[in-house]
């Protein structure tokens, strides 16, 4: 039955009034970095940033597009429960080892006041495993633990696996493919069984980034070779075993829950590929119960690559196009093989690292980056790492010890776009 059209006219222009700047910003706190702008000063400025108006745009009448549009903007916990490798003497020391703090509901209760309406719960699970990988009760106990703050805030929940990616866990290969769909079978039916009376506004998503680690294709890929398709295929048949266990488990919330997937090390491109399919779910209660997931540090000169390395950019300019065609092409072509055809695609990571003193610039990406995502009909969760120093990955917003934004200008753009 061919689906009816609705007809919905995104305006994405905007100065962000006073008043609107004023209630976010009253949530939003700064923390004592020399780096920090005060709310008064960030109040006393014009408007921040402009987003041109844009034509009209067909999104279908479709529950899943709906219901991702609903998710409005995400954000990570990172670097927290999906800490591996670390020399800690207790499995629950796994939590603050990267990022040094344990989590509190009080930072959840923070980042539902700022204005973001989805939580994405990154987690390890092989540091917290026996032999026949069962999964340890504290570790889930903590988790859902965690899980249970924020929907008591009212907020989507993203739950996956994260940093599991390695030849005894899941390696999309054929080598190692049969072991791959065990280990991703024997976490989703302990996920499902434990989350079984939890409803939709829980998503169980199948992989994190999945992809060959440790070669010289681990980030890249020549779909047309043999191997290229074999790491598509591979991760294709990883998704069906996480979603065939999920539904496997039969409760009324399971056969009906949302699942992300992801291709190959999430990349928008490999999602475009003809040879990424989306799982088989006919044993799913309702139709249309898969999403996309896909990572995009986009335009990755900008967002990602490090600022000492050759071409890399602290620019972001929306008057003058700089960087802002990258996000419009790979979400276009999202919105044109998925969103178009009822397909709900979420962003599940997405940022500006700071590359020291361009917070104008990574407000403006931010404000234009979310604001294209809903145009599209998608939601799009930043990567917050708790990192702000040095010259690594800095994403960091929430500096969680002072359970305070360090950068609220950049939250009150995103949270102003995704409304």
């Amino acid at each position: 039955m061919k689906e009816e059209k609705r007809m919905k006219k995104k305006r994405i222009v905007t100065e962000i009034a006073a008043v609107t700047t004023a209630v976010v910003l009253a949530l939003l706190t700064g923390c004592g970095s020399e780096k920090e702008e005060s709310p008064s000063d960030l109040l006393a400025a014009e408007p921040v940033v402009e987003v041109p108006e844009r034509e009209e745009l067909v999104l279908p009448d479709s529950e899943a597009i709906r219901f991702v549009e609903d998710m409005r903007l995400g954000w990570n916990l990172g670097n927290t429960f999906d800490a591996v490798n670390c020399a800690v003497e207790d499995e629950m020391e796994y939590e603050s080892a990267w990022c040094g703090i344990l989590t509190t509901q009080e930072m959840v209760k923070k980042i539902a006041e700022a204005g973001f309406r989805t939580f994405r719960l990154p987690v390890s699970w092989h540091n917290h495993m026996d032999e026949d990988y069962n999964i340890s009760d504290a570790w889930l106990d903590r988790v859902q633990q965690v899980v249970d703050w924020a929907l008591e805030e009212d907020m989507y929940v993203i739950l996956n696996i994260h940093h599991d990616n390695a030849p005894e866990y899941f390696y999309p290969s054929y080598e190692k493919l049969e072991q791959s769909e065990y280990y991703v079978t024997r976490v989703w039916e302990q996920l499902a069984e434990r989350f079984a009376d939890y409803d939709e506004k829980l998503i169980f998503e199948t992989l994190n980034e999945p992809r060959q680690t440790g070669t010289d294709h681990e980030w890249w890929i020549n779909t047309g070779t043999a191997l290229g398709k074999e790491c598509v295929d591979a991760v294709n048949r990883i998704n069906q075993a996480a979603v065939d266990a999920i539904r496997g488990n039969g409760s009324k919330n399971n056969l009906k829950r949302y699942i992300m997937v992801p291709g190959y090390c999430a990349s928008a491109d490999y999602a475009l590929t003809d040879g990424f399919v989306l799982p088989d779910d006919s044993k799913a209660s309702e139709e249309n119960r898969i999403l996309v997931s896909v990572h995009a540090y986009t335009p990755y000169n900008f967002a990602l690559q490090g600022e000492r390395e050759s071409g890399s950019t602290d620019v972001f300019s929306i008057a003058q196009k700089k960087g802002t065609s990258d996000i419009d092409t790979f979400m276009r072509k999202l919105y044109d093989k998925f969103v178009s055809k009822g397909i709900g695609v979420v962003i599940g990571e997405f940022g500006a690292r700071d590359k020291q003193y361009n917070t104008e610039a990574r407000a403006e990406f931010a404000a234009y980056y979310v604001a294209t995502a809903r145009y599209y009909g998608m939601t799009a969760c930043w990567w917050d790492n708790n990192a702000f120093s040095g010259e690594g990955e800095n994403f960091g917003l929430l500096r969680r010890r002072a359970n305070r934004f360090l950068y609220p200008q950049i939250v009150a753009q995103m949270v102003h776009y995704s409304k």
